[in-house]
């Protein structure tokens, strides 16, 4: 069975220049009178699934012998290559494709990836996931969950014990921690959901934009935030690793829950190749691996789809006045 180097040895998958966006080449460019919706000029949706189709010429489906997958770059990507390993060794047994794993340093790089044909599968945080349909024609399939079909995870709005701030309210005038422009429960969720409850982010509180949500988190256990919106997937993990005390912080408002971690593949892939990665990924058993240890209460990958299951999410950032475009995507 093919390992994977070392993480030293490991190569990183970087942001490039958005040119590689904005150049559209080839045969799909022609297709100017295909409907896409909301789709880049070089997809077509002709079955209105809010998705890319894969493309009509036969000649355009790739079948690389070689499988590169990333995940989302939320956290440590060296931590994360050594707890997808079994999932990779079991990917490898059943494409018969050798399968790297590659770590990417922002949301923009993994969909950047994907686009220029570097990046096969993936999993696409919350937020990204619809940058990552539209901009890079990802094809959403898969979400961890449980035995009973349960999955998602909350906005989760911690301040520090000490802080004086009880009440969403009380963040008037605070410094608040938000992890980036595109992430769902740390932006776009807080700034479509909060008016409603009385406060305004950007205009009653300052926003800071940490970079991560465990960056967030950690901000607000030194007290250099005074509040911060994350995924409660995340901090659960951090928690689980011991990086911060939770009885340092305390929860002042929870979400409904929202989808989590889209995995995806790549519109253009040879549908038996699809076939293959779908197999892996639903036969694979979190059971007595780092990967289920890591992603507690997960025990299978669950079937879904982007037209259903990221309604909410297409909402919240519609809401919010957000385009898909290279200059949004963070």
């Amino acid at each position: 069975m093919r390992r994977i180097p070392s993480p030293a040895a490991r190569p990183v998958l970087a942001a490039s220049a958005l040119l590689p966006f904005l150049l559209a080449t080839g045969p799909a460019m022609a297709q100017e009178d295909c409907p896409r919706g909301d789709l880049d000029a070089i997809y077509c949706d002709r079955d209105g699934d809010l998705v890319a189709d894969r493309p009509e010429d036969e000649s355009e489906w790739a079948n690389p012998d070689t499988l590169i997958f990333a995940y989302t770059p939320v956290e440590d990507p060296a931590i994360y290559s050594d707890i997808w390993q079994p999932f990779i060794d079991h990917m490898e047994d059943v494409t018969g494709r050798d399968v790297r794993f590659f770590a990417v340093q922002s949301n923009s790089a993994q969909v950047e990836a994907m686009r220029s044909g570097r990046l096969h599968v993936a999993g696409f945080s919350t937020g990204p996931t619809p940058f990552a349909v539209n901009l890079a024609g990802a094809v959403p399939f898969a979400l961890m969950g449980s035995d009973d079909g349960q999955f998602g995870y909350t906005l989760q709005l911690y301040t520090h014990v000490d802080s004086g701030i009880d009440e969403i309210t009380d963040l008037k005038g605070k410094r608040v921690a938000h992890t980036s422009p595109t992430s769902n429960s740390g932006n776009q969720a807080p700034r479509a959901l909060f008016p409603e409850l009385g406060i305004v982010p950007g205009e009653d509180y300052e926003v800071l934009y940490s970079g991560s949500h465990d960056q967030s988190m950690l901000g607000v256990v030194a007290q250099d935030y005074d509040a911060a919106p994350v995924a409660s997937e995340v901090v659960e993990r951090m928690a689980d690793r011991g990086l911060y005390d939770p009885d340092d912080v305390k929860i002042i408002y929870e979400s409904d829950r929202f989808p989590t971690t889209s995995y995806t593949y790549a519109h253009n892939l040879h549908p038996d190749l699809v076939d293959k990665i779908k197999e892996a990924f639903f036969s694979f058993d979190f059971k007595g691996t780092e990967l289920g240890e890591e992603f507690e209460g997960v025990e299978k990958f669950i079937p879904i789809n982007y037209q259903d299951n990221w309604k909410v999410i297409r909402t919240i950032q519609a809401s919010n006045g957000v385009e898909y475009t290279p200059d949004n995507l963070q």
